[in-house]
């Protein structure tokens, strides 16, 4: 609260940054294997068009930050995001 309030009169605070780096690659294939699912099951159950995962895992695309980021909560917790899409 201190800092804060340091902050808010304009003085100069310590600054604690996180940073937090989106995946540089994700296996979409072995994801979706691992879970025993068909490209269109995957495509349907996460939100994605079944083109997109054809094209991911076919090399010609490669997803991007929020999709990364995304694909690597569904390899660690699947459950969770489709918590997350039901509520």
């Amino acid at each position: 609260m201190r800092e804060a309030v340091s902050y808010a009169r304009g003085e100069t605070v310590d600054v604690r940054e996180t940073v937090i780096k989106t995946p540089a690659e994700v296996d979409v294939k072995a994801i979706r294997e691992r879970l025993g699912l068909s490209q269109q099951a995957f495509a349907a159950q996460f939100g994605f068009s079944a083109a997109t995962i054809r094209n991911w895992e076919q090399g010609h695309r490669h997803p991007e930050g929020p999709a990364r980021v995304l694909l690597k909560v569904i390899e660690k917790d699947p459950n969770a995001v489709l918590r997350a899409l039901s509520a």
